[in-house]
Protein backbone atom coordinates (compact mmCIF):
# COMPACT_ATOMS: atom_id res chain seq x y z
CA UNK A 1 0.00 0.00 0.00
CA UNK A 2 1.46 3.35 -0.86
CA UNK A 3 0.77 6.72 1.24
CA UNK A 4 -1.64 8.87 -0.36
CA UNK A 5 -0.31 12.38 -1.23
CA UNK A 6 -2.42 15.10 0.92
CA UNK A 7 -3.24 18.37 -0.90
CA UNK A 8 -3.22 20.26 2.76
CA UNK A 9 0.54 18.78 3.02
CA UNK A 10 1.58 20.22 -0.49
CA UNK A 11 2.46 16.14 -1.30
CA UNK A 12 3.69 15.29 -4.84
CA UNK A 13 5.63 12.30 -4.71
CA UNK A 14 8.52 11.65 -7.36
CA UNK A 15 8.38 8.64 -8.95
CA UNK A 16 11.46 9.12 -11.39
CA UNK A 17 14.13 7.76 -10.30
CA UNK A 18 16.82 9.12 -12.52
CA UNK A 19 15.84 12.56 -11.19
CA UNK A 20 16.21 11.31 -8.02
CA UNK A 21 19.14 9.94 -8.07
CA UNK A 22 20.61 13.07 -10.17
CA UNK A 23 19.42 15.08 -6.94
CA UNK A 24 21.19 13.31 -4.47
CA UNK A 25 24.39 13.80 -6.79
CA UNK A 26 24.16 17.13 -6.37
CA UNK A 27 24.95 17.12 -2.27
CA UNK A 28 28.28 17.57 -2.20
CA UNK A 29 30.19 16.78 0.78
CA UNK A 30 32.37 20.19 1.49
CA UNK A 31 36.15 19.62 0.72
CA UNK A 32 38.34 18.32 3.75
CA UNK A 33 35.20 16.18 5.45
CA UNK A 34 35.02 12.42 4.65
CA UNK A 35 30.89 12.62 6.18
CA UNK A 36 28.53 15.18 6.14
CA UNK A 37 25.65 15.31 8.32
CA UNK A 38 22.87 15.82 6.53
CA UNK A 39 18.92 16.48 7.03
CA UNK A 40 16.19 15.33 4.54
CA UNK A 41 13.16 17.60 4.36
CA UNK A 42 9.72 15.36 3.50
CA UNK A 43 11.01 12.15 2.64
CA UNK A 44 7.73 10.87 1.66
CA UNK A 45 8.10 7.16 0.99
CA UNK A 46 11.93 7.78 0.46
CA UNK A 47 12.43 8.34 -3.45
CA UNK A 48 15.69 10.16 -2.01
CA UNK A 49 16.35 8.63 1.22
CA UNK A 50 17.16 5.49 -0.81
CA UNK A 51 19.75 6.49 -2.69
CA UNK A 52 21.16 8.93 0.48
CA UNK A 53 21.49 5.98 2.06
CA UNK A 54 23.67 4.57 -0.05
CA UNK A 55 26.27 7.49 0.40
CA UNK A 56 29.44 6.37 2.70
CA UNK A 57 30.09 10.28 3.13
CA UNK A 58 25.99 11.34 4.52
CA UNK A 59 25.08 11.06 7.80
CA UNK A 60 21.31 11.05 7.19
CA UNK A 61 18.74 12.33 9.50
CA UNK A 62 14.97 12.73 8.47
CA UNK A 63 11.93 14.84 9.04
CA UNK A 64 8.72 14.37 8.06
CA UNK A 65 5.17 15.33 9.83
CA UNK A 66 2.75 12.70 7.51
CA UNK A 67 2.10 10.13 10.16
CA UNK A 68 1.34 7.30 7.43
CA UNK A 69 4.84 8.50 5.44
CA UNK A 70 6.29 7.53 8.77
CA UNK A 71 5.04 4.77 8.76
CA UNK A 72 5.72 3.24 5.58
CA UNK A 73 9.75 4.42 5.75
CA UNK A 74 9.72 2.67 9.27
CA UNK A 75 8.36 -0.24 6.98
CA UNK A 76 10.77 -0.39 4.07
CA UNK A 77 13.79 1.01 5.47
CA UNK A 78 16.17 -0.04 8.03
CA UNK A 79 17.62 1.64 10.78
CA UNK A 80 14.97 4.37 11.06
CA UNK A 81 15.36 4.52 14.83
CA UNK A 82 17.07 7.73 15.79
CA UNK A 83 17.30 8.97 12.31
CA UNK A 84 13.75 9.43 11.43
CA UNK A 85 11.85 12.12 12.94
CA UNK A 86 8.25 12.56 13.29
CA UNK A 87 7.93 16.55 13.48
CA UNK A 88 7.17 19.19 11.48
CA UNK A 89 10.55 21.43 10.19
CA UNK A 90 9.39 24.83 10.80
CA UNK A 91 9.05 24.35 14.27
CA UNK A 92 11.98 22.22 15.11
CA UNK A 93 14.97 23.09 17.33
CA UNK A 94 17.38 22.07 15.03
CA UNK A 95 20.30 22.76 17.76
CA UNK A 96 19.23 19.92 19.90
CA UNK A 97 19.56 17.68 16.58
CA UNK A 98 22.73 18.54 14.91
CA UNK A 99 25.41 19.88 17.16
CA UNK A 100 27.21 21.36 14.65
CA UNK A 101 27.10 22.13 10.93
CA UNK A 102 24.57 20.08 8.39
CA UNK A 103 23.66 20.51 4.68
CA UNK A 104 19.55 19.76 3.84
CA UNK A 105 18.11 18.39 0.77
CA UNK A 106 14.38 17.74 -0.16
CA UNK A 107 11.95 17.58 -2.46
CA UNK A 108 10.18 20.47 -0.52
CA UNK A 109 6.26 21.25 0.26
CA UNK A 110 5.23 24.00 -2.03
CA UNK A 111 3.52 25.37 -0.18
CA UNK A 112 5.66 25.88 2.72
CA UNK A 113 8.84 26.18 0.35
CA UNK A 114 9.79 29.97 1.27
CA UNK A 115 9.03 29.32 5.12
CA UNK A 116 11.42 26.75 4.57
CA UNK A 117 13.70 29.08 3.54
CA UNK A 118 13.39 31.54 6.03
CA UNK A 119 13.98 29.04 8.71
CA UNK A 120 17.44 28.21 6.81
CA UNK A 121 18.58 31.57 7.08
CA UNK A 122 18.01 32.03 10.60
CA UNK A 123 20.51 28.91 10.65
CA UNK A 124 23.09 30.00 8.07
CA UNK A 125 26.17 29.44 10.12
CA UNK A 126 25.21 26.21 10.70
CA UNK A 127 23.55 25.31 6.80
CA UNK A 128 26.48 25.17 4.52
CA UNK A 129 24.41 24.15 1.41
CA UNK A 130 21.29 23.04 0.16
CA UNK A 131 19.94 20.79 -2.55
CA UNK A 132 15.99 21.04 -3.11
CA UNK A 133 13.20 20.61 -5.24
CA UNK A 134 10.71 23.49 -5.47
CA UNK A 135 8.35 25.02 -7.89
CA UNK A 136 10.17 26.19 -11.08
CA UNK A 137 9.07 29.99 -10.02
CA UNK A 138 10.20 30.02 -6.87
CA UNK A 139 13.81 28.59 -7.94
CA UNK A 140 14.29 31.39 -10.87
CA UNK A 141 13.03 34.09 -8.52
CA UNK A 142 15.83 32.78 -5.85
CA UNK A 143 18.54 32.39 -8.70
CA UNK A 144 17.74 35.40 -11.41
CA UNK A 145 20.40 38.26 -10.71
CA UNK A 146 19.25 41.50 -10.16
CA UNK A 147 17.00 43.58 -13.06
CA UNK A 148 14.98 40.24 -13.70
CA UNK A 149 10.85 40.09 -13.18
CA UNK A 150 11.15 37.67 -10.84
CA UNK A 151 13.80 39.34 -8.26
CA UNK A 152 12.19 39.86 -5.53
CA UNK A 153 12.55 39.87 -1.13
CA UNK A 154 13.67 36.15 -0.76
CA UNK A 155 15.98 36.53 -3.68
CA UNK A 156 17.98 39.38 -1.75
CA UNK A 157 18.13 37.66 1.54
CA UNK A 158 19.35 34.06 0.06
CA UNK A 159 21.75 35.73 -1.95
CA UNK A 160 23.01 38.18 0.53
CA UNK A 161 24.44 34.68 2.29
CA UNK A 162 24.45 31.71 -0.41
CA UNK A 163 25.42 31.59 -3.97
CA UNK A 164 22.64 29.98 -5.97
CA UNK A 165 23.04 27.16 -9.10
CA UNK A 166 19.60 26.35 -11.12
CA UNK A 167 20.42 23.09 -11.82
CA UNK A 168 17.96 21.63 -13.63
CA UNK A 169 14.09 21.89 -14.60
CA UNK A 170 11.38 18.84 -13.94
CA UNK A 171 8.27 18.63 -15.69
CA UNK A 172 5.11 17.64 -13.60
CA UNK A 173 5.36 13.86 -15.24
CA UNK A 174 7.73 13.01 -12.80
CA UNK A 175 5.76 13.00 -10.16
CA UNK A 176 2.38 11.50 -8.68
CA UNK A 177 0.01 13.33 -9.10
CA UNK A 178 1.79 15.47 -10.77
CA UNK A 179 1.73 18.98 -9.88
CA UNK A 180 -0.14 21.81 -12.35
CA UNK A 181 3.41 23.79 -12.44
CA UNK A 182 7.06 23.10 -13.22
CA UNK A 183 9.53 21.96 -10.81
CA UNK A 184 12.98 22.77 -10.67
CA UNK A 185 16.07 21.78 -8.61
CA UNK A 186 18.82 24.46 -7.08
CA UNK A 187 22.00 24.18 -4.94
CA UNK A 188 22.35 27.03 -2.48
CA UNK A 189 25.83 27.14 -1.33
CA UNK A 190 26.86 29.11 1.98
CA UNK A 191 29.12 32.23 0.23
CA UNK A 192 31.82 33.83 2.42
CA UNK A 193 30.34 36.69 4.15
CA UNK A 194 30.30 36.71 7.95
CA UNK A 195 28.46 39.89 8.02
CA UNK A 196 26.68 42.87 5.79
CA UNK A 197 28.37 45.39 7.61
CA UNK A 198 25.21 47.34 8.34
CA UNK A 199 22.11 46.92 10.82
CA UNK A 200 20.59 43.37 9.80
CA UNK A 201 16.93 44.61 10.78
CA UNK A 202 17.17 47.66 9.05
CA UNK A 203 18.43 46.02 6.01
CA UNK A 204 15.48 43.19 6.33
CA UNK A 205 12.89 46.80 6.64
CA UNK A 206 14.59 47.79 3.73
CA UNK A 207 14.76 45.46 1.43
CA UNK A 208 10.86 44.70 2.17
CA UNK A 209 9.13 47.97 2.06
CA UNK A 210 11.29 48.12 -1.64
CA UNK A 211 9.50 45.25 -2.37
CA UNK A 212 6.25 45.95 -0.78
CA UNK A 213 5.59 48.56 -3.39
CA UNK A 214 7.66 47.26 -6.50
CA UNK A 215 5.88 48.89 -8.82
CA UNK A 216 7.07 52.06 -7.62
CA UNK A 217 10.32 53.74 -7.52
CA UNK A 218 12.38 53.54 -4.12
CA UNK A 219 11.95 57.62 -3.58
CA UNK A 220 8.16 56.53 -3.56
CA UNK A 221 8.27 53.24 -1.42
CA UNK A 222 11.21 54.60 1.14
CA UNK A 223 9.51 57.98 1.57
CA UNK A 224 8.30 57.02 5.01
CA UNK A 225 11.32 55.63 6.44
CA UNK A 226 13.16 58.53 5.04
CA UNK A 227 11.16 61.33 6.49
CA UNK A 228 10.81 59.57 9.82
CA UNK A 229 15.21 59.74 9.68
CA UNK A 230 15.19 63.12 8.80
CA UNK A 231 17.14 61.99 5.07
CA UNK A 232 16.29 63.52 2.17
CA UNK A 233 16.22 61.03 -1.31
CA UNK A 234 18.59 63.25 -3.46
CA UNK A 235 19.97 60.19 -5.04
CA UNK A 236 20.03 58.96 -8.11
CA UNK A 237 19.93 55.38 -6.88
CA UNK A 238 16.14 56.76 -5.39
CA UNK A 239 14.60 56.68 -9.47
CA UNK A 240 15.24 52.65 -9.38
CA UNK A 241 12.72 49.93 -8.74
CA UNK A 242 13.82 47.66 -6.34
CA UNK A 243 14.47 44.90 -8.67
CA UNK A 244 17.67 46.66 -10.10
CA UNK A 245 19.52 46.89 -7.27
CA UNK A 246 21.68 44.29 -5.73
CA UNK A 247 22.25 43.16 -2.46
CA UNK A 248 25.38 45.38 -1.75
CA UNK A 249 23.17 48.15 -3.44
CA UNK A 250 20.76 47.29 -0.58
CA UNK A 251 23.36 47.23 1.83
CA UNK A 252 24.48 50.84 0.72
CA UNK A 253 20.89 51.96 1.17
CA UNK A 254 20.62 50.38 4.70
CA UNK A 255 23.83 52.24 5.64
CA UNK A 256 23.00 55.49 3.79
CA UNK A 257 20.07 55.54 6.64
CA UNK A 258 21.99 54.55 9.33
CA UNK A 259 24.51 57.51 9.07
Amino acid sequence: MKVKAKKSLGQHFLTDLSIARNIVDALECPEGKTVESVLEIGPGMGVLSQYLLEREDVSLKMVELDPESVVWLREHFRGMEGRLLQADFLKLDLGKIFPGQFSIIGNFPYNISSQIFFKILEKRDLVPQVVCMVQKEVAQRIAEPPGTKTYGILSVFLQAWYDIEYLFTVGPGAFAPPPKVNSAVIRLRRNSRTSLDCDDALFRTIVKTSFGQRRKTLRNSLRSLAESKGKSLSDEVFDLRPERLSVEDFVGLTKFFES
